[in-house]
């Protein structure tokens, strides 16, 4: 049964801890509601009411794009082995870009990735727990690098080429609010 919780416990943020994929929610007021896997070592939980998570160049940007239109967020764990269960994490999100103030003090959580693009910052305001009963097994073999070496490739210049080509608008046509932007 679910169970609800104002912030993250000690117990959420050890299953945080042990999980190598995330699932993020955003939708705009209108327009496509948008779900995107995430991985790799790009999440930090700073405390019981808040987390940062790093978003790194991908083919899209409506996250960005959503969240400076409406900030709410959802972030959902589900646990894939022995013990089940699912965690959502809801709240309100403020999107930091590598030419806001908190960017230098929070990119330093995280491994230096040549595509970081951006940075959520979310103030949580709900933790629900649930079963997950119904989440079949998988077993994790290794982390992907084909985003790390598809970014390294392309270098520092070329992954903002990419941003200006690519991640400018939202499927719905709304501004992402890139530093490429006019």
């Amino acid at each position: 049964m679910s169970q609800k919780y104002a912030a993250l416990e000690v117990p959420h943020r050890e299953f945080i801890a042990a999980q190598h994929l995330f699932f993020v929610g955003s939708a705009a007021a209108d327009g496509l509601v948008n779900v995107s896997p995430k991985g790799m070592d790009s999440l930090r939980v700073l405390g019981a009411g808040r987390l940062v998570w790093l978003n790194l160049t991908g083919s899209g940007n409506e996250t960005a794009a959503h969240v400076l239109e409406l900030p709410r967020m959802t972030i959902m764990f589900c646990s894939f082995d022995k013990q089940p269960l699912i965690l959502r994490i809801y709240g309100s999100a403020e999107v930091i870009y590598p030419d806001h103030p908190k960017w230098p003090e929070l990119i330093r959580l995280f491994p230096e990735y040549t595509g970081a693009r951006q940075i959520f910052d979310l103030q949580i305001e709900l933790v629900q727990t649930s079963c997950g009963f119904a989440v079949p097994f998988y077993e994790f073999k290794a982390e992907r690098d084909t985003l790390t070496k598809w970014a390294d490739g392309r270098g520092a210049e070329g992954v903002e080429t990419y941003w200006s080509e690519k991640n400018l608008l939202s499927l719905d046509g709304k501004k992402t609010g890139m530093v490429t932007q006019d």
